[in-house]
């Protein structure tokens, strides 16, 4: 008896699995060789042992694999482990994050629709919304994350779409997602949210109201920084239907090597996210009280603005540390220049500690008063908490910030 043959009831089956269970276990199904490491379907097609049973699997008459451009077994187990970590029917794997965006908005939009977005979206997101979605007739409109009122003054009869991500990059600003998924379905549009910071290891907008979840994969999801990949979760119909049939005709797909080493990144997600959150919350707490430091962005401090929001949101705080300088941007640029420990890079969910500055990097390409609509100041400095220990951590940034204090 397989495991999805055990009565519901029965503790053993795949349905009653805790989340660290599902993040090892969900999807795999072995091969002949009896298998313990999933394997990677290193082939770009399949064949068939007719040309019926063909004309069968391309007519949709039958399931199964075709190409590795939509269907690839690796991938399929990716997918299926992070919709069951999710609590999604359906997951399509994308190439990159912004491909998920990309498949999210292209697959689910038409032109004279209308999006709602939150302010301060990641660099690419921002430019994708304003500088070639209206190309196509698709009209964006920015609002504050955090003002409620504000998203619903937004919304207009052709609005299809709520866009947001949560935690904010990189000010950690928190969204209230089940008020704001009352807001899109009230109007009969889909709530998307990036779990990009959170990961389901954290937090789970479906359980809030959410239609969509978008992941940059290339973060927390593989954790080591060696591939780049994304991924939208959601419902049979909208994800498994017609996210999928984008992915299937414009072909933004995942490949299966990065899928296998994404599925390596799953099992040890939740250790993983554990522990950047407790170093993430030492570092934070220091980092307030330093004397070069003006303000820290950190849901998990006390005078966070979103403090109890994130507090009965997210299981953690997250790994995200962005804090502000005393000196602008020659302060903060030489900040990050002292250190010898974190690598300057603007990647995030890493196991190495890795720090940036927002303004030239990751929100680079979004205009001056973006920026500042945003809150991205020139003094700003982000730091992804790895997985050193933290007292190495903060010697770095102790030595980095130490100029400042002279």
């Amino acid at each position: 008896m397989s495991d999805n043959q055990l009565p519901k009831e029965d503790p053993r089956h795949p349905g009653n699995w805790a989340a660290a269970t599902r993040a090892v276990r969900a999807g795999q199904t072995r091969g002949l060789e009896q298998e313990q490491s999933e394997p990677i379907y290193a082939s770009s097609s399949f064949t068939y042992r007719s040309a019926a049973e063909a004309a069968a699997r391309f007519s949709g008459e039958s399931p199964g694999n075709i190409y590795s451009r939509f269907t690839n077994p690796t991938v399929r187990t990716f997918e299926e482990r992070l919709a069951a970590l999710e609590g999604a029917e359906a997951c399509v794997a994308t190439a990159s994050g912004m491909s998920a965006v990309l498949a999210s908005t292209l697959g689910l939009l038409r032109a004279g629709d209308h999006i709602v977005a939150s302010s301060g979206l990641f660099g690419a997101t921002a430019s994708l919304f304003a500088n070639y979605l209206p190309r196509y007739g698709i009209e964006v409109t920015v609002v504050p994350l955090t003002d409620v009122q504000a998203w619903r003054d937004a919304v207009r009869p052709e609005t299809r779409m709520l866009f947001l991500e949560t935690p904010s990059n990189p000010l950690t600003e928190v969204a209230d997602i089940a008020a704001l998924a009352d807001v899109a379905h009230e109007h009969d549009a889909l709530l998307a949210v990036d779990n990009c910071f959170c990961t389901p290891a954290l937090q789970r907008p479906l359980d809030l109201g959410a239609d969509l979840i978008i992941h940059s994969a290339t973060k927390y999801l593989d954790g080591q920084g060696r591939c780049v990949g994304g991924a939208v979760c959601g419902d049979a119909k909208t994800v498994g239907e017609q996210v999928f049939g984008f992915l299937r005709t414009a072909g933004p797909s995942m490949s299966p090597f990065n899928a296998w080493v994404f599925l390596k990144g799953l099992e040890t997600l939740d250790l993983r996210m554990q522990a950047h959150c407790r170093s993430a919350g030492v570092l934070a707490e220091w980092l307030a009280a330093h004397p070069a430091v003006e303000r820290v962005h950190y849901p998990g401090l006390g005078n966070h603005p979103q403090h109890e929001l994130a507090a009965r949101q997210q299981s953690a705080f997250g790994g995200i540390v962005s804090f502000e300088v005393l000196g602008g941007r020659e302060a903060a640029w030489k900040v990050i220049d002292n250190t010898r420990l974190l690598s300057i890079t603007a990647n995030l969910g890493d196991a190495k500690s890795t720090i940036t500055h927002p303004a030239t990097t990751t929100h680079g390409r979004n205009t001056p008063e973006q920026r500042a609509a945003a809150g991205i100041k020139e003094s700003l400095v982000r730091i992804s908490v790895g997985l050193e220990a933290v007292v190495d951590i903060r010697a770095d940034l102790e030595a980095a910030l130490a100029p400042l204090k002279a």
